[in-house]
């Protein structure tokens, strides 16, 4: 038989739990973060529940409006474009090359830059101040027009653009984190860690990235927006996803000859990229203000 537990203990959430009780409290941003979490679900099983392939053309529905427009088809939910496509398989695949390709290359841009970051910000001297200035000079020039070259010297297509993406956000990565780890040397925990004799890669994993977490938040949210739209941009400027790849930016491409004609060839695809921004902007910016109010705490 068990013994009764006669001692009550009250049990303190742990700092992450502390973050997550907080972030829940906004209700816009559980709101962006369900619906950043349904495109994550789209992107990966929306092959799987798509009647239809997203360049499978029906002779008989081209240019259909929604299905709750008079003239609509129930077949298709958000109509059909020009070539007769159904809009809403096209969207659900789009998910795939405009948000998760980006989102996958934000994370290995990320733990490239971050590493590198670390590194530079452990050592001093000529090398340190060369590397401060060169990332200075890259960080002057936006990342969109650093991918145009990029994508001048190895041609249009997606994977040269989220190649020339990638590339691009490896310095900023860099030097958001060597700066961090810089201004964060000279505080006293930082002190207090060297005088017990605690190694470089103890000191980068236990002392400084957990107190440099937010300034990470921050640049990881920017970069994914930011590759979002760069994607989209380039996408609509025909040198990234070329059609008939259902990408966002491509989709609106294609959409500018019959706009007028069919407005939700458009609508959807910019709603569609409107909601994704959006959603990871406020989720980034509420989560880095969780961080910070447990930071200070």
């Amino acid at each position: 038989m068990p013994r009764p537990n006669l001692y009550y203990e009250e049990r303190m959430p742990s700092p992450l739990e502390r973050v997550w009780l907080e972030f829940r409290r906004n209700a816009f941003a559980m709101g962006a973060l369900y619906l950043l979490s349904f495109i994550i679900f789209l992107s990966v099983f929306g092959p799987l529940l798509t009647p239809y392939g997203p360049n499978q053309q029906f002779i008989d529905a081209i240019s259909l409006p929604p299905a709750w427009s008079t003239s609509g088809d129930v077949r298709f939910l958000l109509g059909t474009d020009e070539l007769g496509r159904d809009m809403i398989t096209r969207l659900i695949y789009g998910a795939r090359y405009s948000f998760a390709l980006p989102l996958l290359v934000v994370l290995m841009s990320a733990t490239i830059g971050m590493l590198l970051g670390a590194v530079a910000a452990m050592t001093v001297g000529v090398k340190s101040s060369t590397l401060k200035h060169i990332l200075d000079v890259l960080m002057s020039i936006p990342s969109l027009l650093l991918a145009l070259v990029i994508i001048a010297i190895t041609g249009p297509g997606l994977s040269n653009a989220l190649l020339a993406i990638g590339l691009v956000m490896i310095p900023q990565f860099l030097h958001v984190t060597r700066n961090a780890i810089h201004d964060e040397r000279r505080k006293p925990y930082v002190t207090a860690s060297r005088l017990n004799g605690v190694s470089d890669v103890y000191l980068l994993t236990m002392v400084f990235f957990p107190n440099i977490v937010r300034v990470l938040v921050i640049q990881f949210t920017i970069a994914l927006s930011v590759a979002i739209f760069d994607i989209t941009a380039l996408g609509f400027l025909r040198l990234g996803a070329q059609a008939p790849t259902p990408e966002w930016g491509s989709m609106l491409a294609q959409s500018l000859e019959v706009a007028y004609v069919t407005p939700w060839v458009m609508a959807l695809p910019g709603l569609a990229l409107f909601l994704t921004l959006v959603s990871v902007n406020l989720v980034g910016e509420t989560l880095r203000q969780a961080i910070q109010k447990q930071l200070e705490q």
